[in-house]
């Protein structure tokens, strides 16, 4: 087993095959230079290189950088948190955006003109790879699928009034409903050897009348589920005969695993399912765009979807809608390499904590590049419980709670410099769970999980 607790960031993101910001562990100094680097084409084979370390450090990075603020220096080397990736930009994102930063003026843009290409390109594209029809004229841009799905709530469910959720799930729906003063009511799914699945009766049991509306998340973050028809249209069928609609967060659904299938929700045969809905989706996790701010929505309920509408408003920038235009026209065989690739990781992370990390348990996802580590017997083991009761007590008045999945979040940290995302945040049923991002280069991969088995195999109780 690899010993990594004397890691050297510089020298290793060398050996590893570094080619750009080497230079910039820590600093910004290299940026332009990796901009450049990124518009490679792929190799000769037509593959793109996935597995060479591409540096984050020192960009300002949330995976990497906020976790360095939060933790102190040299705390982390690997961050495996937000879900957002580590590799290069497809080449035609790149490539959009070079062509575009030629005209150097920044004025007002025609955003109707660019939308109508974009929404062409985007019906396409679910077209081609899923069957979906999409009404071009039904879709709505969205500065990002959070500031659509607020947009849907107000329009739905009063201040007050519940929004059902099937936990655990994206942490990141607890401040929609924040946002939008609503309610979480969470119908935690059931558990057999690690894998998930829906309790439908508890679904409907907790619909009561100040129940307006269902986020749902397909495939499920942070879990992987990729949700079949006959899952689909039972929950449809129980959201139609309550009066609850439907919202689709469907973001991750480009990244699902060899040999199951993706169904969007708007597929489904049963056309008052359908109507019932909208449907929210974007390039941003497919291709590592979060930080531009472009996504979409869309409904085959024109009612809806003009309500939602009168309480919508996107600002959306130019090199946003300019870099998602590159991904959904230009950017498929990169994606599909993509998925491939992660889809390896994903067997190697499973096999591996499986065989070396008996105190975490690890179930290959669905879909997602995500997973959704079981860590119950490495709290048990470290005392977190404990920890995080006694670190509780002593917290400045008016500070959260600190829970066992704190303490976790913690201990990775300072045993292994491993960064992962708490489960607790992810609402019932992410007690004890910690969620791991894999769409990272294999050796960061390795360095993590060698880090965690030694780490796991001479933990024991103490106070961080």
């Amino acid at each position: 087993m690899s010993q990594t607790h004397g890691f050297d960031r510089r020298s290793f993101l060398r050996n590893a095959g570094l080619t750009a910001l080497v230079g910039a562990v820590g600093s910004r100094t290299s940026l332009a230079s990796a901009a450049g680097a990124a518009f490679d084409a792929p190799a000769a084979d037509g593959k793109y290189d996935f597995d060479t370390v591409y540096n984050r450090f020192g960009t300002n990075s949330v995976k990497f950088d906020q976790q360095i603020r939060a933790f102190g220096k040299d705390s982390i080397q690997v961050g495996m948190g937000i879900a957002d990736m580590d590799f290069r930009a497809a080449p035609s994102i790149t490539k959009a955006l070079m062509d575009r930063m030629q005209h150097e003026n920044w004025g007002y843009l025609d955003t109707g003109a660019y939308y109508k290409e974009v929404a062409t390109a985007v019906v396409a594209w679910n077209k081609k790879r899923y069957g979906l029809t999409i009404d071009p004229e039904s879709m709505v841009f969205a500065t990002g699928v959070h500031p659509g799905l607020i947009a849907a709530l107000e329009t739905f469910s009063p201040p007050g009034s519940k929004v059902l959720l099937i936990t655990p799930t994206y942490n990141g729906f607890y401040g929609d409903l924040t946002n939008t003063r609503t309610i979480a009511e969470e119908s935690m799914m059931k558990v057999v050897n690690g894998k998930y699945s829906i309790d439908f009766e508890d679904f409907e049991r907790r619909i009561s009348p100040d129940t307006r509306t269902f986020i749902l998340c397909n495939p499920q973050n942070p879990t992987g589920n990729c949700w079949s028809a006959e899952d689909l249209t039972r929950l449809g069928e129980i959201c139609l005969k309550h009066g609850v609609v439907v919202l689709a967060d469907e973001i991750h659904c480009d990244y699902v695993t060899k040999g199951v299938k993706y169904t969007p929700f708007a597929s489904l045969p049963n056309k008052a399912i359908v109507d019932n809905s909208l449907t929210f989706k974007a390039a941003s996790k497919s291709f590592g765009l979060a930080a531009q701010k472009c996504a979409w929505f869309f409904s085959t309920n024109k009612v809806m979807l003009e309500r939602v509408k009168k309480n919508h408003r996107a600002d959306i920038n130019t090199l946003g809608i300019v870099s998602n235009m590159g991904a959904v026209s230009g950017g498929e065989d990169w994606l599909n390499q993509c998925v491939d690739y992660i889809d390896g990781t994903h067997d190697m992370a499973v096999d591996y904590i499986n065989k070396n990390i008996p105190t975490i348990k690890a179930v290959k996802p669905q879909g997602t590049y995500l997973a959704w580590l079981d860590c119950t017997a490495l709290a048990e083991k470290i005392g977190a419980k404990q920890q995080a009761a006694a670190a509780s007590a002593k917290k400045a008045f008016g500070a959260p709670d600190v829970t066992p999945e704190t303490i976790l979040e913690r201990w990775f940290v300072t045993n292994a410099k491993v960064h992962m995302n708490a489960g607790h945040t992810y609402g019932k049923g992410g007690e004890n769970h910690m969620r791991m991002n894999l769409a990272t280069s294999r050796k960061l991969v390795q360095l993590a999980l060698d880090n965690i088995a030694k780490a796991t195999s001479t933990a024991r109780t103490s106070m961080l």
